[in-house]
């Protein structure tokens, strides 16, 4: 393979600074670039003197962990990584107001991987209550409304969808997406047990709620 003279001495970084590790540097120096200006990896390429595949690899890896965010016209941004502790903040006031309306709990989940991650979470006040605390990951694979909201809703998808008794028997819940640009970033979760829902689902009772509470946190963050 045909690398450049910056590829292998790893300084590539806009900024000056080289670590000695050379694909940490050609990270750190795809993130100060889009950061500047989103931009395509064959531009980046060009930009930070990397070979076209190298550049088309590493972008491809930094998307798929979330670092970087690839838009319709196929420029990279910086990734939904770089923004969960500021949703997480943010989502605290959102969801304490959204348990209070209902008395259940509200939680708020990111995608990582094949597993989702609570960022924050206000539970219930009732003894019987869904209760999962912070830091807490789960399988998408182990379904639920928030799994199937991080891995299945897209443009064309219902603005809430729910889950009974899926992941845990007698629990229900209904999520709806957050999403930053083009791309779903987190879902907002309300969990509660099937006996305090209605026979049409938790969907139905509180699903414009939990959608009201996505909506603010899409707005929290184009504000910032």
């Amino acid at each position: 393979m045909v690398t450049s003279a910056a590829e292998e001495s790893g300084e590539t970084g806009a900024n000056g600074v080289s670590t000695g590790v050379g694909v940490l540097d050609r990270v750190v120096a795809i993130l100060d670039a889009v950061e500047r200006a989103p931009m395509g990896a064959s531009e980046l390429a060009r930009h930070l003197g990397l070979s076209v595949p190298t550049a088309h690899r590493l972008v491809s890896g930094m998307v798929r962990h979330g670092l970087l965010r690839r838009d319709a016209e196929g420029r990279h941004h910086v990734g939904h990584r770089f923004t969960s502790s500021a949703l997480a903040g943010a989502a605290v006031p959102v969801l304490k107001e959204l348990s209070r309306t209902t008395g259940e709990t509200a939680q708020l989940w990111a995608r990582r991987g094949a597993d989702r991650l609570c960022l924050a979470s206000v539970e219930s006040p009732e003894e019987l209550r869904a209760s999962v605390p912070v830091g807490t990951v789960l399988p998408l694979s182990a379904k639920g409304s928030a799994a199937l909201v991080l891995t299945v809703a897209d443009a064309g998808s219902p603005r809430w969808l729910q889950s009974v008794s899926e992941r845990t028997p007698g629990l229900s819940s209904v999520s709806a997406a957050v999403r930053h640009g083009d791309e779903v970033i987190a879902a907002v979760c309300l969990a509660a047990p099937v006996s305090r829902v209605s026979a049409d689902g938790p969907g139905a009772d509180y699903g414009h709620l939990v959608v009201a509470a996505a909506d603010e946190l899409e707005e929290a963050l184009r504000a910032r």
